[in-house]
């Protein structure tokens, strides 16, 4: 099993930036396809990005493509989200989750473990 953390999150303004972290237990997280998954009040969780386990292959949401890059160190465990040019609308609870699929896992259903979230609220 793996158990998934979440760091980072806070207020921003507007055109500013954070960098999200999510740190994984488990023995076998290079296995792992990692995304990250926000949702705002209201509202369903939406896909954000994803990182393949075997080549680093990435996957953006059409909304942060450009702004928002996923990346990940399998020597700490730990999958990262540098947001740039953040907008209001990227206000949200960001969820950090984990696939045991190899294949694209842009889907939420295709994830097996899931974090309990960080909030990321960008004042305008």
């Amino acid at each position: 099993q793996v158990q998934l953390v979440e760091s980072g999150g806070g207020l921003v303004q507007a055109g500013g930036s954070l960098r999200l972290s999510c740190a994984a237990s488990g023995r076998t997280f290079s296995r792992y396809a990692m995304g990250w998954f926000r949702q705002a009040p209201g509202k369903e969780r939406e896909f954000v990005a994803a990182i393949n386990c075997s080549d680093d292959r990435t996957y953006y949401a059409d909304s942060v493509k450009g702004r928002f890059t996923i990346s990940r160190d399998n020597a700490k465990n730990t999958v990262y989200l540098q947001m740039n040019s953040l907008k209001p609308e990227d206000t949200a609870v960001y969820y950090c989750a984990a696939s045991i699929r190899i294949g694209p896992v842009i889907g939420i259903g295709l994830y097996d473990y899931w974090g309990q979230g960080t909030q990321v609220t960008v004042s305008s």
